[in-house]
């Protein structure tokens, strides 16, 4: 075959299977961007820590203030992609023709916005993640060795600026976010669940948190732990299908807590490969039989 029939072969292939195109890069957002976006993102919160870069208080205000530009701008972009992708044929072609004067531009703008406002708040609640971590792991040696090197902690940030662009209404991009960090970490948290302050996964690889999970201050997670729904049935969308792990609580390796009825009540242990799809009480320790 020639090169020109393969090449055939291919865009038939676009016309057959058309449900897997994207062929206008205005309609969706960009994957690519998205997680360029959430590195300078990352930069703010770490400033020093994630890109090789020399600050120093005389320069950190412009560096940041680029920074900020940036993220505004590129991270409107996007969100206003996701929001007309939802919208009716007539909404998106009047969002198109109108891009910086549409509701959804507007709308971006202000998510992106408050995504930076929020800064200050993330921040706030990733150093006490550090600091839970450090706590929680004899083999740490600083604060600056998790947050270089512990991927729970990277989950954990990816996380908390995921949710407050999913809490904000954002289709598709709270997504890219979390399952690029779950390809780099392993850990695999949606950015709906509900977690809380001074949180800490230890190792980490194969860690589930569902959409509709929510999780107190002071929890502990080892690795391979799922928190997940006991079914996944399509016509459960919207339901609370994930466990509730109430503050203090340790889950040990391998564990799986399963169903949007399930508490796991404050100050219990889950031993290491314990299956539980009851709710325990305080301070209850499960191992397996």
């Amino acid at each position: 075959m020639t090169i020109d029939m393969l090449i055939d072969g291919i865009l038939d292939s676009y016309h057959r299977y058309g449900l897997i195109n994207r062929s206008d890069s205005d309609s969706f957002p960009n994957r690519q961007n998205v997680v360029e976006i959430l590195g300078d993102i990352q930069t703010l919160v770490f400033p020093g820590f994630k890109k090789a870069e020399d600050i120093d208080p005389v320069n950190i205000r412009y560096v940041t203030g680029q920074k900020v530009n940036n993220v505004i701008a590129k991270l409107t972009k996007e969100i206003q992609k996701a929001l007309i992708y939802t919208l009716s044929t007539k909404a998106q072609s009047d969002c198109r023709q109108n891009p910086t004067n549409s509701k959804c531009f507007q709308l971006a703008e202000e998510v992106a916005t408050g995504l930076i406002e929020e800064i200050p708040e993330i921040r706030r609640k990733i150093q006490l993640d550090v600091i839970a971590a450090f706590n929680g792991d004899p083999a740490a040696k600083s604060n600056e060795e998790v947050i270089l090197s512990y991927p729970g902690l990277e989950a954990i940030l990816v996380y908390r600026i995921a949710h407050y662009l999913y809490e904000n209404g954002v289709p598709i991009v709270p997504r890219i976010m979390s399952e690029h960090v779950h390809g780099k970490t392993g850990i695999d948290i949606h950015p709906g669940a509900k977690i809380g302050e001074s949180f800490f996964i230890d190792h980490g690889t194969g860690v589930v948190i569902g959409e509709t999970c929510i999780i107190g201050t002071n929890v502990k997670v080892y690795q391979g732990v799922t928190l997940g729904a006991l079914s996944v049935k399509k016509s459960l969308t919207g339901n609370k299908r994930h466990p509730t792990i109430e503050d203090d609580v340790t889950i040990y390796a391998n564990a799986t807590i399963l169903g949007g009825e399930t508490v796991i009540g404050k100050g219990s242990t889950i031993g290491g490969n314990t299956w539980v799809t009851k709710s325990v009480p305080a301070n209850s320790v499960i191992t397996q039989d």
